[in-house]
């Protein structure tokens, strides 16, 4: 039986080739696109996941409040807390911290040297806590004392190419002066998808020796609980629910902290949260994060879009299985007649079903192994091979296949087999209202969803180039930034070195300027404290702002305007106990204008910068991308920066002025590396996932357009055949090729102008919600669903048209004599 009914379909199939292929081309279209989309989501989803323990490790985050509200959500944390937690929580199984700062590292018996940012100084417990097995080294005591140091595999071969590393002492550069380090451990390159990438590990203790406070009794390495740039995770002993953690974190900080007598009168506070390992790529976008992380919602929008497209596509096959419904009607008849039973038929509809998906889902798996490298390089992530997807993917696609297959089979197979031999052999039937309703809301379903598409797309596109074309208040374009210099020199001597150094970029004919920051746009800044108006008539309010230091020439070199009194300048002396503001940190300050800052003394209460007057304020810049609000910056003298130089260069022979700035470089700066970039290109780089977001979500917007025409090509094909005596009647007298084409098209448009009053409001809030996540925004305009509306009627014109057109072109005496 199994076997005959497999002849019948095939045969089938052979028979219609076209409107097997139609189906076979949209089932392994959509099935082709959900398993992409899989592929990504598997990705963003394996965050961790290659960490037995990652299920108990989590991280304590602090968030900052001034007078109430949050001021600064930070992923990092103080360093004391960590010997808290060990010692006060019984919940906790092993404690580590993590404080970054890079570094300079060189092989001198190999001549080598390469400046370091992804540097970690890192308790002993880092290791198994994230799963970082040694392949060299002990793992018990390659980070238990200063001095050691513990390398990626493709950083020890950096340094000591095939050499055994194990032992052998590399030399850490830095303003202090030099310091050996011994490599006692390397670990195998650290997986991609984790949510710290990291290439050197020093010993937690010789963070202090850096700091100059290593064995003191009050080692703020040890002991701050004001100094938040220390990541501290947990390892929660097995069975225990960190929400009752979570919630005995307030008063340990209470006790710590928050009840400090100073804490209050600031009206300051510290509240720790808890981050699982495994979230913190997706959901956590605090500052001081260590990587760029990932976005929740977006992949769970996309993992969304994946079941829609293939729905649609399942969604085509049924339409174009009824619209083949008066084709078979006779054939069911006759097999009727001769003894078939209803469950025959039904079996017999259903294993074509089967057939067909199981045609497009080989299809789809080759479609999606030829594509895979691109959609990875779109995507810009090392995606799996569909073959090697998590099994739970497979499972989840398994049950949407298998479900979508028999719904996609048994709907046709109802229609087909409950037709009564007698009247389909006289041609003495109609379909039933209730299905050309359905056969219309799924239509009506599938551009709805189009439109959505299309709308979110255009909203994608237009939030994106907002961000990249809008005037971020400084010009930052034909910037090349040099970093860091002057390592290994003392202070009094690097003035001297930097300023000749400066004077020779400064005669280049390619140089128009040069300034020295801590900070360039792009990078985040970490460096912030608690800084109050010293008079205020308000009274004593300390709020958090962020420093920046700069030399007199960076406020010109990137045409930064001035809000209100001057600039930095040699002329003035006392400038060096003066700070600039940005119009924001004017405001929170409580200043009422900025003109009024002007001459005011603002300060932290302490050291340096206990008391310090208001040389000018500047206009607000974005330091940052235009995801984030901009912060009160308090930019303050530098003359002698060696983080970032910036130099204004010439277009016409940039090339030639990097090379000349290098040769340069080499003769003041012979010890350190030069490292280089374009500043507007590095600025790009923070708007890279949202482009590709958008790019991600344009394409798959198109492919979900295409196979809902294929659908709306199904439809429209069924309404021709079912009017076929119709139009020729209509024909006969005298109708025109445009009023017939008309007609026929009529009732579809209406079906996409159905979907366009569906969308909209959907559109609105789902896009909304997104645009929320951006401090800087675009607004929805009315005129973007006009576009997603006039498109998909067009489309859908298009592909109706062909066939009405067909119809209306055609004899009709042979439509007369059709029925």
């Amino acid at each position: 039986m199994l076997k005959s009914m497999l002849r019948i379909a095939v045969r089938h199939l052979r028979k219609r080739k076209g409107y097997a292929a139609l189906n076979i081309l949209g089932l392994t279209v959509g099935i082709a696109c959900c398993l992409l989309i899989f592929e990504y989501v598997a990705y963003e989803r394996s965050y961790e996941r290659f960490n037995p323990v990652a299920d108990r490790v989590f991280r304590i985050q602090n968030e900052e409040f001034q007078h109430g509200k949050m001021v600064v959500p930070c992923a990092s944390s103080m360093p004391a807390l960590g010997p808290a937690l060990k010692k006060e929580m019984p919940e906790v199984e092993s404690v580590c911290r993590l404080n970054r700062l890079g570094m300079i590292l060189g092989n001198d018996a190999r001549n080598v040297r390469f400046k370091e940012d992804k540097v970690y100084f890192v308790d002993p417990a880092m290791l198994p806590l994230f799963d970082v097995p040694l392949v060299e080294g002990d793992a018990r005591t390659a980070l238990s004392d200063p001095g050691k140091i513990v390398l990626s595999a493709t950083t020890a071969k950096k340094y000591f190419g095939s050499e055994d590393p194990l032992g052998k002492v590399l030399t850490a550069h830095g303003s202090g002066g030099t310091r050996p380090m011994e490599v006692s451990g390397v670990f195998k390159d650290y997986p991609g998808n984790s949510h710290i990438q990291m290439d050197v590990l020093v010993a937690y203790k010789e963070r202090s020796r850096i700091n100059g406070t290593y064995g003191t009794a009050d080692d703020p390495i040890e002991t701050s609980w004001g100094w938040t740039d220390f990541y501290t995770y947990v390892l929660l002993k097995k069975g225990v629910d960190e929400r009752k953690f979570a919630a005995r974190l307030p008063a340990l900080m209470d006790r710590h902290f928050n009840n400090l007598p100073e804490r209050k009168a600031d009206n300051d506070r510290y509240h720790l949260t808890v981050m699982p390992m495994r979230d913190i790529h997706l959901y956590s976008h605090y500052t001081e994060e260590m990587e760029a992380n990932g976005d929740g919602q977006a992949v769970a929008f996309l993992f969304l879009i994946a079941f829609f497209i293939v729905c649609i596509a399942w969604i085509n096959y049924i339409n174009l299985a009824t619209a083949r419904s008066l084709e078979r009607a006779r054939e069911v008849g006759v097999r009727k007649v001769l003894g078939a039973l209803r469950h025959q038929l039904i079996r017999q509809f259903i294993l074509e079903s089967l057939l067909l998906n199981l045609l497009a889902l080989v299809m789809a798996v080759g479609v999606v192994l030829v594509v895979n490298p691109l959609f990875g390089q779109l995507t810009g992530r090392p995606l799996t091979s569909v073959i090697r997807l998590p099994t739970r993917y497979w499972m989840y696609f398994a049950g949407v296949f298998i479900g979508g297959t028999l719904l996609s089979g048994v709907y046709p197979a109802l229609v087909l087999s409950r037709y009564q031999p007698v009247k389909v052999l006289k041609g003495l039937f109609k379909n039933a209202a209730g299905g050309q309703w359905l056969r219309k809301g799924l239509i009506v379903g599938q551009f709805a969803a189009s439109i959505i598409l299309i709308a979110g797309t255009v909203i994608v596109y237009r939030q994106v180039s907002y961000m990249q074309n809008q005037q971020l208040g400084a010009d930052i374009d034909q910037t090349l930034v040099v970093k860091g210099a002057g390592t290994g020199i003392r202070d009094s001597a690097y003035r001297s070195i930097f300023q000749s150094f400066k004077n020779e970029v400064l005669q280049l004919p390619g140089v128009k300027s040069m300034a020295a920051s801590s900070n360039v746009m792009g990078e985040e800044i970490l460096w912030s404290t608690d800084w109050n108006w010293i008079g205020n008539p308000a009274g004593k309010k300390k709020i958090e702002n962020f420093m920046l230091g700069v030399d007199e020439d960076f406020v010109p070199a990137y045409s930064i305007r001035m809000a209100a009194g001057r600039n930095f300048s040699r002329s003035f002396p006392s400038d060096s106990k003066g700070v600039l503001l940005n119009e924001t940190a004017a405001r929170v300050l409580g200043f009422p204008s900025a003109q009024a800052a002007v001459g005011q003394l603002v300060g932290t209460g302490y050291g340096d910068y206990d008391s310090l007057h208001v040389v000018g304020v500047v206009a607000d810049f974005h330091n940052e991308g235009l995801q984030k609000a901009i912060q009160p910056l308090v930019l303050l003298p530098n003359r002698d920066g060696r983080a970032n130089y910036s130099i204004k260069v010439q277009a016409a022979n940039a090339g030639g002025t990097v090379a000349a700035v290098k040769a340069i470089w080499n003769r003041h700066f012979a010890g350190d590396p030069y490292n280089y970039f374009f500043l507007d290109e590095f600025f790009s780089r923070q708007y890279a996932e949202n482009q590709r977001f958008g790019e991600v979500f344009g394409l798959f917007a198109m492919f979900a357009v295409v196979i809902a025409c294929f659908g709306l090509l199904g439809l429209s094909a069924y309404n021709v055949l079912q009017r076929t005596k119709e139009i020729g009647i209509r024909k006969v007298l005298g109708a025109s090729v445009s009023s017939l084409l008309f007609l026929l098209s009529r009732d579809f448009l209406i079906l996409v102008g159905v979907a366009f009053v569906v969308a909209v409001p959907v559109t609105w809030v789902v896009m909304d919600g997104w645009l929320q996540s951006f401090a800087y925004r675009i607004g929805i305009s009315w005129w973007v669903f006009g576009v997603a509306g006039m498109l998909a009627v067009t489309v859908a014109f298009v592909t109706v048209g062909g066939q009405a057109m067909k119809a209306a072109l055609g004899n009709p005496v042979r439509a007369l004599r059709s029925e």
